[in-house]
């Protein structure tokens, strides 16, 4: 241990090289504790041990060069937190480049008259390195197979048509940094005459005395603080206030035969040109504007005689003869010309749509069927998939054959699409809007509005509509925005013409009061008006002396009870059946068809075939899901023919509704007011169990489109002659007036929920 100090001492006194690569000496560890000293290389003794047991030398670290090299070999030294996976050199991914974009491509060149193919052309390609990320361009890229019908929320949508696309150097010109702020700013705001001045004025430089007309056209110009401060300038002197008292006083007297004189002779030499001042100028009558005319109105009194020689090989045929309106809708739709239908319920509407659906087949592109409810989706999809076959369907939870030709889908989809860029819309050649009066709907109208606005250029709109008194004016709108005519069908006729009755029986002696308001020609009857109000006071007097049926008590189950079983005894009676039954409450609805449990409207036949037609339907639920109340309940229902329809319902048992009512083994169906939103299942009769509805704010009188769009579920076209309608007058009878308004108004006109368009009605 002496000797070991002694060496440490011997260090200490001895001073180390400048140069740090000079320095030689070894560490010799000491004892077992770990402790270390430094023995010069000049002073180490060959008989002294540099090593101890069993610990050993500590180990020497290696300069910054040596652990950088052992780092970028052994990457599995870094990473401790992850699985390491080993690099394997690879020389040939130096090489690799991705491929610049087509900058040509090949043409055909095909004589335009024969088609015959004469060789090809090498072209340029525009826009190679647009993508639905950077451009809204139809010819764009095409995006993921995953994002083809959904599209992406990061995708641009595509150039709304009936605007120009600005091209890549308008935007770089416009966002760019050369815009002269002095002379290329505009001073006329759109839809004024006179603009803003932002010329400085010099008040050191010399002015010339402006002359009249001068005066006159910078007035116009003059801010306010302009007319203020010259006012304190202005200075009367004492000749022009003895000019004006001169002037004054021979008004007075009357002696202005001089300035009559002299205005007249001024106004003839301007008339004839020979005026100095004007007569070497060049005055030329400014040519009359003609406005574009974007609402076309179609004349359908006369028949169309040469239908089948315009249209030799019609790309859908029907077995009936087609009517007039039809015959020009389709006439247009040949040409690749918009059109817009109003037509009453049941008219033939859907015609206009199968044949847009068919000649998109026939042109290999695509059509989208766009409806407001997913009921009306439901049912259109039943109905094209049995007629085309190629048919999808999208709504919210459903997505069948993205892929199809024909798209049924509501609004709101439609419109995310658009908005998410979907390449669907490069193939699209018809939109059909059915039921587009709902654009109306102060909640769910503005969708409508933006579908319009945002559909490309290419795409030609098919507007399908109730009769509407302003459709010429929402017509020119939609010409407007697109840039394109629309031609306005328009028809009144209906094919099932509609009577109208009061109904005030509540009991089986009085099952047959039903008294005619409204007949087929649309004439209003006083005379069945006041017999209903006579029977109504009538046993209003017999309830109080005692005997006869009493009037039914608001609220109470029992007499409404009565009041339906009398009305669908009568009915039976009278071949009425099936019968619709709007009622404005879905609580009424299941409460009226729970309360006629002794109502039996089918035969034994059509109780097995309802009832193997549920169980078919029942079995794609789970075990336990055919065991749910409202499953049950309504199987019993449905096996007397009675059902229910509102939004309660589950979506399975709405359908099982639905085409059991189109097969008519429903007889009595309570239903609200979204089954008239165009689903096409009409009845002979149907029965509006109150006039009054709450609208979400207040209780109010249905609108007279409101009572068209259900009332024209009655009548079915090709079965019945005359459609029936009923207003059941549980309490008092309705208002002469409000009858009036409600039944004969020609339905209301359009309005836009977010004022892109006004109509004056």
């Amino acid at each position: 241990m002496a000797a070991q100090l002694k060496l440490l001492e011997e260090q200490k006194q001895g001073l180390p090289p400048n140069d740090p690569n000079g320095i030689q000496f070894s560490l010799l560890e000491v004892g077992t504790a770990g402790n270390v000293i430094v023995v010069p290389e000049s002073t180490k003794k060959p008989n002294l041990l540099l090593s101890t047991v069993p610990q050993g030398l500590p180990p020497v670290l290696n300069d910054i060069n040596t652990e950088l090299e052992h780092y970028l070999s052994c990457p599995e030294d870094i990473i401790h937190s992850q699985k390491f996976f080993p690099r394997e050199p690879c020389l040939e991914r130096l090489y690799h480049m991705d491929s610049c974009p087509v900058q040509t491509t090949l043409q055909v060149q095909r004589n335009p008259t024969t088609g015959k193919l004469l060789g090809y052309e090498e072209v340029d390609v525009s826009g190679s390195n647009m993508s639905s990320k950077n451009s809204t361009s139809l010819s764009r890229a095409p995006g993921p197979l995953s994002e083809a019908v959904r599209g992406s929320s990061t995708n641009f949508p595509f150039w709304p048509g009936g605007m120009d696309e600005p091209s890549l150097e308008t935007i770089t010109s416009v966002t760019g940094d050369n815009i002269d702020w002095q002379d290329d700013l505009e001073t006329i705001p759109p839809g004024f005459q006179n603009g803003m001045s932002f010329e400085t004025k010099n008040p050191d430089a010399e002015t010339e005395e402006p002359t009249e007309n001068e005066q006159t056209r910078v007035g116009e110009r003059l801010t306010l603080s302009d007319i203020m401060s010259g006012i304190e300038e202005i200075t009367f002197s004492d000749d022009d206030n003895e000019e004006d008292e001169e002037i004054d006083k021979k008004t007075e007297l009357g002696d202005n035969s001089e300035l009559q004189r002299s205005e007249s002779l001024e106004n003839i030499l301007v008339e004839s040109g020979s005026d100095p001042s004007t007569r070497d100028a060049d005055v030329k009558p400014e040519p009359k504007v003609i406005e574009q005319q974007w609402a076309i109105n179609v004349d359908i009194s006369t028949p169309v005689a040469d239908f089948h020689k315009k249209i030799p090989h019609p790309a859908y045929q029907w077995p009936f003869e087609l009517d007039v309106f039809q015959k020009q809708a389709i006439l247009r739709l040949e040409n690749h010309e918009s059109v817009f239908v109003a037509a009453h319920t049941s008219a033939g509407k859907t015609v206009v749509a199968e044949y847009a659906i068919a000649l998109a087949e026939k042109h290999m592109t695509r059509t989208v069927y766009t409806s407001p409810i997913k009921a009306l989706s439901n049912q259109k999809f039943r109905d094209f998939k049995n007629t085309f076959g190629d048919v999808g369907l999208l709504t919210g939870d459903v997505q069948i054959r993205s892929e199809a030709s024909c798209l049924i889908m509501t609004t709101e989809i439609l419109r995310s699409m658009l908005y998410n860029g979907s390449d669907v819309i490069r193939d699209l050649e018809w939109v059909i809007f059915d039921e587009v009066h709902y654009i109306n709907d102060a909640e769910r109208g503005v969708v409508w509005e933006e579908v319009l606005i945002m559909l490309p250029n290419h795409v030609k709109l098919i507007l399908l509509s109730a009769t509407v008194p302003n459709t010429m004016e929402f017509a020119d709108w939609i010409g407007r925005t697109k840039q394109k005519q629309i031609f306005v069908i328009s028809t009144l006729k209906r094919p099932v013409p509609l009577e109208h009755f009061l109904y005030t029986g509540n009991s089986s002696k009085t099952s047959n009061e039903k008294f005619l308001l409204v007949d087929a020609n649309r004439t209003f009857l006083t005379t069945g008006y006041q017999k209903a109000v006579n029977a109504k006071k009538e046993r209003e007097s017999k309830a109080k002396s005692g005997f006869g049926a009493k009037g039914v008590r608001r609220g109470d189950p029992k007499q409404e009870k009565n009041v339906w079983l009398s009305l669908i005894e009568m009915l039976r009676k009278s071949d009425g059946l099936p019968v619709v039954a709007f009622t404005f409450s879905k609580r009424k609805c299941d409460e009226n068809a729970s309360q006629l449990t002794s109502l039996d409207l089918t035969t034994s036949s059509e109780k097995n075939d309802i009832h193997i037609f549920i169980q078919k339907c029942v079995q794609r639920l789970k075990g336990t899901d055919r065991q749910l109340p409202q499953v049950r309940h309504m199987q019993e229902l449905l096996k007397r023919g009675v059902g229910v329809h509102h939004s309660g319902i589950l979506p399975i048992l709405k359908e099982v509704i639905e085409m059991l009512f189109q097969r008519g083994l429903v007889k009595l169906l309570f239903a609200t007011e979204t089954f008239a939103m165009g689903v096409n299942m009409p009845a002979r009769t149907v029965v509006f169990d109150n006039i009054r509805k709450h609208d979400g704010t207040a209780f109010r009188d249905l609108l007279p489109g409101e009572y068209i769009q259900m009332a024209g579920r009655a009548g079915r076209r090709g079965l019945d002659t005359i459609g029936t309608v009923i207003i059941l007058c549980k309490g008092d009878v309705p208002e002469m007036a409000d009858l009036h308004k409600m039944m004969l108004v020609s339905g209301y006109s359009l309005f836009s929920a977010k004022k892109y368009w006004l109509f004056a009605e």
